[in-house]
């Protein structure tokens, strides 16, 4: 006989088991399906350990680096790559385990498998027919297994996985996905990067400041191709003069392996050819939504572009059935998942004043070195969209804080709409900025004014004044520059 509970979530990435917190927090009965590993690709496979990563990788900087700060290092300083890699899997199995603990205290079954919709309501879960990536952590104690499960409000967060392109597919071993990436062995001499969006260009910054010899291919005209021209264009300085070479407007058309290499012909826009070999490959040119073998055709349940349609609510087209995080489309960000969860699951329960996610103000972070940060609308984009705008900038070289630091080089820049001072957007690059964007976010939220943020004291010395700055800027009234 199928066990009944009032909601079901498959899949236990971020936004699944914050859903399943807040459906248990709610008064449901809540149970979450897991195929693989509680916390999803997010905690186990990335956000979480590529930022261990880089935070070793950061450290390495620091003390090759460190008479810039008055301090003598006896020896050399290398990076131990075994040592680097079993710190990072050992900051995802301390979350992994976190995440079993959220489930045990908020009284949510977990059901370990594969879950498939068999008919409205129901869900059949069977052994996983995906083998997990090693190194894997062990099943929780304590979970249900294989089995017919109901529930009148069944959540899809299947989450997303490495886009192939046909011809160039990865292979685990000389064309890596973010998977490989994360655990190598042992370090490359060279590395070629295809793509240079968050995922490329962090695993580019990581391994180039471990001393590998890196070379980014991007196909758009700007490296980082989401974020503001004015960032990309002073990122693409920074990475270059770190040693890294960036071909834009280009693309791998054929990739040749041999023993321990290979060789991709990229061709340019300008239709000339070039060959470039290197020890391995990163292929980092997006994800897929996770949709396939869940039953979701035999629903009725629309898709398109690999995703799952859904509205502002995380409804599907069909009642019942719900979609949220990666699976249901971009931004594919763990915190949009996590906001888009807890939306859904309030709407079921009746929550008032529930507001459909605004997709505008959430916030993206890319961990690179410089770090990169961004809300709404590029300049670009404001222009196009035919507001009349002002734009503020300030630059770290005028700020106590970042020249003590050492850190001085970067900037931030603000959009506000001319006629009513609304702050459409705000684009960051230097030290910390993925800490600093969340205080324009807010402004966002709370529809501040450019004379509200003008009027708010930021302390002194800190990173956070350059903001306030910036603000002034557009507005004719900087202070320190």
């Amino acid at each position: 006989m199928a066990e009944t509970y009032d909601v079901i979530i498959i899949g236990s990435g971020p936004g699944g088991y914050v859903t399943a917190v807040r459906s248990a927090q709610l008064g449901f009965r809540t149970a979450i399906v897991e195929r693989e590993h509680l916390g999803g690709i997010c905690l186990n496979w990335g956000c979480i350990p590529t930022k261990a990563l880089l935070r070793s990788a950061e450290i390495l900087h620091f003390a090759e680096h460190a008479r810039n700060y008055g301090l003598k290092l006896d020896g050399t300083v290398s990076a131990d790559v075994k040592a680097v890699v079993e710190r990072s899997r050992g900051v995802s199995a301390r979350l992994n385990g976190g995440v079993g603990f959220l489930m045990k205290k908020n009284k949510v079954d977990v059901i370990w498998g594969e879950a498939k919709l068999s008919k409205p309501g129901e869900i059949v879960v069977s052994k996983p027919q995906k083998k997990p990536m090693e190194p894997q952590h062990p099943v929780p104690k304590n979970t249900k297994g294989e089995g017919t499960y109901t529930a009148k409000h069944i959540i899809v967060a299947t989450g997303a996985r490495p886009r192939a392109l046909p011809g160039i597919e990865p292979d685990g071993k000389l064309i890596w996905t973010y998977f490989e990436a994360m655990v190598p062995k042992e370090l490359p001499k060279s590395l070629l990067v295809m793509g240079s969006g968050a995922i490329g260009i962090e695993f580019a910054s990581f391994y180039r400041t471990l001393g590998v010899d890196v070379t980014v291919v991007e196909l758009m005209p700007q490296v980082m191709p989401v974020e503001d021209a004015e960032v990309s264009k002073f990122a693409q300085k920074q990475f270059e003069k770190q040693g890294m070479k960036i071909i834009l407007e280009a693309k791998v058309t054929k990739v040749e392996k041999a023993a321990n290499s290979v060789t991709a012909t990229v061709e340019k826009k300008d239709g000339k050819v070039e060959k470039i070999t290197a020890d391995r490959m990163i292929s980092a040119v997006g994800v897929q939504g996770n949709i396939e073998n869940l039953g979701l055709e035999a629903h009725g349940v629309k898709t398109e572009r690999g995703c799952i349609v859904t509205d502002g609510y995380g409804r599907t087209n069909v009642p019942g059935i719900y979609a949220i995080g990666d699976v249901a489309g971009p931004p594919m960000l763990a915190h949009k998942a996590e906001h888009e969860g807890v939306i859904c699951i309030e709407k079921i329960a009746g929550v008032p004043g529930v507001h459909a996610l605004d997709r505008s103000m959430i916030p993206g972070c890319t961990y690179c070195n410089p770090q990169v940060a961004s809300v709404g609308l590029t300049e670009a984009k404001a222009k196009a969209e035919g507001y009349d705008i002002r734009v503020g900038r300030f630059q770290f070289t005028a700020n106590g804080k970042a020249i003590a630091l050492g850190e001085d080089q970067g900037f931030i820049k603000t959009i506000f709409d001319r006629k009513t001072g609304q702050l459409l957007g705000a684009h960051m690059i230097g030290a910390e900025v993925t800490e600093l964007i969340q205080g324009f976010v807010v402004a966002m939220n709370l529809e501040t004014t450019e004379e509200e943020l003008m009027h708010t004291v930021f302390p002194h010395p800190t990173l956070s004044e350059m903001m306030k700055e910036s603000v002034l800027d557009a507005y004719g009234r900087a202070l320190n520059a």
